[in-house]
């Protein structure tokens, strides 16, 4: 303790071990708080996986899986009566047409985009001139990308088109099952306090 140098080094210690403490304590996480952090990791990693494999796939591949994920989210009834991917050349900007109910009272047109880059508002505006010659009250754009802020403004201005952009299109498929199979499932159970009351 007689050198300065050797003073200084033993504070400087003790100042980083108080540091790292005080990190600790305020990084202190319960295990069911660490448990629904390390869920959304793997929800992300899998949202990002999902979105690669899509974009891998061929467009018709795409427009059949835009009608399975619309009949999961419960739209019309079963694939085979409920919509079907009309998408080819001359299709008028609809690449496909799912009934909005069991009873097939109204119809949702869609346009499916498996692109890279973003979809700009003349796509928007372009679908909506589509819906208007068959008289089509509702649309629906999905992508594997994303819109423009003039694409999403344009939409909301007209009203009656739903952009779907590749992030959300990722978290459909997870939540409705399209695409995807449960890995593994694990039960976090607690005390039952009602079974311990006495009297």
């Amino acid at each position: 303790m007689q050198f300065p140098r050797f003073v200084e080094l033993k504070r400087r210690d003790r100042t980083t071990d108080e540091a790292s403490s005080e990190e600790e304590v305020g990084n202190e996480t319960t295990p069911d708080e660490q448990l629904e952090q390390l869920h959304l990791v793997l929800r992300r990693q899998l949202a990002q996986e999902l979105l690669a494999r899509v974009k891998q796939c061929s467009p018709a591949f795409f427009e059949r899986l835009v009608v399975q994920l619309l009949v999961a989210m419960g739209y019309g009834g079963s694939v085979a009566d409920a919509g079907k991917a009309v998408g080819r050349s001359g299709d008028d900007g609809i690449d496909g047409i799912i009934k909005q109910d069991r009873l097939g009272l109204d119809n949702i047109y869609f346009q499916a985009k498996r692109w890279e880059r973003t979809v700009p508002s003349e796509v928007v505006r372009t679908f909506h001139g589509s819906l208007a010659l068959q008289r089509a009250s509702r649309g629906v754009i999905i992508t594997t990308s994303d819109f423009s802020s003039s694409a999403i403004e344009t939409a909301k201005a007209l009203g009656n088109i739903v952009l779907i952009d590749g992030n959300t299109l990722a978290g459909f498929m997870i939540e409705y099952n399209v695409g995807v199979t449960v890995a593994a499932r694990y039960e976090v159970k607690r005390v039952d306090r009602e079974f311990f009351a006495e009297g």
